[in-house]
């Protein structure tokens, strides 16, 4: 698609970190080269600020990446697109897209138990107007970064609890394609990010008892803290 649009040797194109290596590696695929911008903190989806603030001489696209089943910032990105003469072309990953099926009504009503009842825990940020479509459940457990959110998911984990670090690394510290740079937001998403279960197929039962784990642990961290 960006070859088709024009992108290609000598351009820059400006990508996210905090996602998958799939945009980065279709970026070079086309010749050019990604540029690495930070996240909104909220929807850990690309900032258009940040995204303005990467643009130089050579950049020639944005391609932004819904993540976790939020929409990208689509009127922020076309804005920035407009007035710096970019292309903006959405890549989505597998299990990023916004776009509806058969279990998101299902996974909202289980991410909406969740975030009603869930303590000591960030929950999901949703935009206002749009669509949530709950791929992942993802919160951030506060505390100190990597540690506390390692650590709690262990100890979900011995309870039973299925929960996973949604991005372990971000793109621009992978060998491949590693930067000199620093992004503030997708560093500490990083860190404190967790996705837990909302499987459209969940029973209550189920939900109540990740809540039931995640508040007593969420309990103890903020006892010692």
């Amino acid at each position: 698609m960006l070859r088709s649009a024009g992108v290609g040797p000598g351009d820059e194109v400006i990508v996210p970190s905090y996602a998958t290596r799939g945009a980065a590696e279709a970026v070079r695929g086309a010749g050019a080269v990604p540029v690495f911008a930070d996240i909104d903190a909220g929807t850990y989806c690309l900032d258009a600020t940040a995204v303005a603030d990467a643009v130089t001489p050579r950049t020639a696209a944005v391609v932004p990446v819904p993540l976790f089943g939020h929409p990208v910032d689509a009127a922020g990105l076309r804005g920035v697109g407009e007035r710096r003469s970019l292309l903006v072309i959405e890549h989505v990953e597998d299990g990023g897209a916004p776009a509806e099926d058969e279990g998101a009504v299902a996974r909202r009503r289980n991410a909406a138990y969740l975030t009603a009842r869930l303590r000591g825990l960030v929950t999901p940020v949703v935009t206002a107007g749009v669509a949530h479509a709950y791929r992942e459940y993802v919160v951030r457990v506060p505390g100190n970064g990597r540690p506390d959110r390692d650590a709690f998911a262990r100890t979900l984990r011995a309870r039973g609890v299925r929960c996973r670090v949604p991005v372990q690394t971000p793109v621009h510290r992978m060998p491949a394609f590693a930067r000199d740079v620093w992004l503030a937001e997708t560093e500490r998403a990083a860190d404190e990010c967790l996705a837990l279960p909302v499987d459209a197929a969940m029973t209550r039962r189920e939900l109540h008892r990740v809540v039931a784990a995640c508040n007593a642990l969420g309990g103890l961290l903020e006892a010692v803290a």
